[in-house]
């Protein structure tokens, strides 16, 4: 079933103080305001050297044929009026632009290799990630096993004070996660990449997309139960909550996880 979210008169909005919403506070005036923020006004917050622009999407913008990929290679970001989740990309433009390039690049290429009515799997993992993304950082290889067998009693309750005191960290980087977090109560479950220490993830993430290392085929992504994040959702303080939730799913029979990412020398943590 497609999700539907809350019309912005009547959302609650209380969702925007609990993480993920309240990691993105900076724009909390573009999603509270009785105005939905137009093009122009996304526009005005992109760095003045920059040679991309959010585009209202219509008819006339449609015309031109091109795949909504080619559009934001020719600088056009195709943005649909009144639309939480192309509000929300925006967003994650205006905070991931290195991101979101790589992403961009890469999708470019595919379709290039494959036309645009074709869908590789490199396709899929890339869109995979840029609608349901999330950045994990881990201190070490212990959480990561855990995680490997989906033991989220481990990951999220064992290694507990890793998460309140920031050494596991989780940045929601896709659009269509932010747009789901704005249902209160609902369990939310992305699509991750996992870098080994580092303080800047989302750099070694971009690199490696860049490079073609990662993001090949959508079995590369781990899912990630995000409401099981120490504090993200108002059961995580009941140990029970990770043996009974259902988004807390056992591990296919057979399936494996590549590698996590190691951050380059250069982004090592303070």
């Amino acid at each position: 079933m497609r999700h539907v979210a809350p019309a912005r008169e009547v959302f609650d909005r209380r969702v925007l103080a609990s993480p993920p919403l309240s990691h993105w506070a900076g724009f909390a005036p573009l999603i509270e305001g009785e105005a939905w923020p137009e093009a122009t006004g996304l526009n005005a917050l992109l760095p003045d050297d920059s040679d991309l622009r959010f585009v209202a999407q219509d008819k006339a913008l449609l015309d031109d044929g091109l795949h909504y990929e080619q559009r934001i290679a020719n600088g056009s970001i195709a943005t649909r009026p009144a639309n939480w989740h192309d509000l929300f990309n925006a967003f994650v433009w205006l905070r991931y632009p290195a991101l979101k390039r790589a992403l961009n690049a890469r999708q470019v290429a595919e379709i290039a290799r494959m036309g645009p009515r074709e869908r590789s799997r490199p396709q899929c993992a890339l869109t995979h990630f840029d609608e349901a993304g999330i950045i994990v950082t881990l201190p070490d290889t212990a959480m990561l096993a855990a995680w490997d067998r989906h033991d989220w009693h481990a990951l999220f309750w064992t290694h507990r004070e890793a998460w309140l005191r920031g050494d596991a960290r989780a940045e929601v980087f896709g659009h269509a996660l932010l747009e789901h977090a704005l249902t209160p109560e609902k369990l939310l479950v992305g699509k991750a990449l996992v870098v080994i220490g580092g303080a800047d993830a989302a750099a070694t993430c971009a690199e490696a997309i860049a490079r073609g290392d990662v993001l090949n085929d959508p079995q590369e992504l781990r899912p990630l139960p995000v409401s099981g994040v120490p504090g993200w959702h108002a059961d995580t303080a009941d140990e029970s909550f990770y043996t009974t939730a259902p988004c807390f799913q056992p591990v296919r029979a057979g399936r494996l996880y590549p590698a996590a990412l190691v951050a380059s020398p250069d982004q090592a943590s303070p």
